[in-house]
């Protein structure tokens, strides 16, 4: 994610804070320092919105270690003004799996505010709540409420929260997975309705809730149903198979000239059906900048590409691509290049799809 600086890593997963989660800081140290005219009462304030991340940042740890149990890698876990987001390479299908990775970050939430209320009655410390500057025991007080604020809201049946996917989880015990995302979907988008009417009544971020939750709904049920027509497809179906492949010894110049006159936008690099590089658009365009156009077009070429087989599923080489170089995945069967992979052919092949009646994929049988 852009724009994004690393913290540190907890049980090897790379913990990332936004830039925009410093706009959270200071908006909320301004609101406090403009009501006290408190300098203290404004580091308290930031403090306790530290604080809740922190507790957020433990709620994603539950996700993706309970995840990490069932082979579910974790990319990364990214903090943002709204909340934690953590990165699964994969989302578990298996219902039971789902319902236990989706239980495990509001699980982790109570077990903070319990514990935390449990040292707080054990101390029997005195609680003053309307004392601007709180004691250290109102302070735990008030992250013991968040926490549990935080899993009542999570265990809501709506996406993206973690109660939607719970609630897809037991749906798929009795039916397909995409029927189920559409029910949950559908029910989370009506409580996107409830949110933004309430939020019309007085709170407009319950209306940025809602919109919230509107969207993210709608992009599950999309993409479960993506994921649905992937099954089983390979990546031959979906690769381009007519491209250029440019020499080592080409020219930036005639790879110029490649590009302004074909639709491709990125290029091989190799001879005899050999692939030594890829040569991406954007590389060609800063090589052309600092470069004179005689130069081969090894002095661009990025030796360390993206690579995918015919018979890979295309739902896994499809996540690759956003990491992969020109977003591209060279297809190759031993040691030939066979086909190129771009999210704009498997856009074209799922039109295709959507056009023609019939079944969307068949093995091919041998003749």
């Amino acid at each position: 994610m852009r724009w994004a600086w690393k913290l540190g890593t907890v049980a090897g997963i790379e913990v990332r804070l936004h830039a925009t989660f410093l706009l959270l800081l200071l908006w909320v140290g301004g609101l406090s320092y403009s009501k006290d005219h408190s300098p203290t009462a404004a580091a308290i304030a930031i403090a306790f919105i530290l604080a809740v991340f922190g507790t957020v940042v433990m709620h994603e740890l539950g996700h993706a270690l309970t995840a990490r149990r069932f082979g579910v890698r974790t990319l990364g876990i990214t903090l943002l003004p709204i909340g934690g987001v953590a990165q699964l390479d994969r989302v578990p299908t298996k219902p039971r799996e789902e319902l236990l990775v989706a239980l495990a970050g509001p699980a982790v939430n109570l077990l903070l505010a319990f514990g935390i209320l449990g040292g707080l009655s054990l101390l029997a410390a005195p609680l003053d709540l309307r004392d601007p500057i709180p004691s250290l025991s109102a302070f735990l007080w008030r992250l013991a409420i968040v926490n549990v604020g935080l899993a009542v809201f999570n265990l809501l049946p709506a996406f993206p929260m973690d109660g939607g996917r719970a609630l897809r989880a037991i749906l798929s015990t009795r039916m397909d997975r995409v029927s189920a995302t559409r029910i949950a979907a559908r029910m989370g988008q009506g409580m996107a309705l409830l949110f933004a009417a309430a939020g019309l009544l007085g709170n407009p971020f319950l209306v940025f809730i809602g919109l919230f939750v509107w969207i993210s709904a709608g992009e599950e049920a999309q993409a479960t149903r993506l994921q649905a027509l992937l099954d089983g497809v390979p990546v031959s179906e979906a690769m381009v198979t007519t491209f250029h492949t440019l020499a080592p010894e080409a020219s930036l110049g005639m790879a110029r000239e490649l590009l302004f006159h074909s639709f491709q936008r990125n290029f091989p690099v190799g001879r005899e059906g050999d692939c030594l590089g890829l040569l991406t658009h954007e590389g060609l365009l800063k090589a052309l900048a600092h470069h004179p156009e005689a130069s081969p077009v090894t002095t661009a070429m990025e030796s360390d590409f993206g690579l995918s087989s015919p018979t890979e599923p295309l739902a896994t080489a499809l996540g690759r691509l956003p990491q992969a170089p020109g977003r591209m995945l060279v297809v190759r069967e031993g040691p030939l290049v066979v086909g190129l992979l771009t999210a704009e052919n498997v856009g074209e092949m799922f039109l295709a799809r959507d056009l023609a009646p019939g079944p969307f994929w068949r093995p091919h049988e041998p003749p």
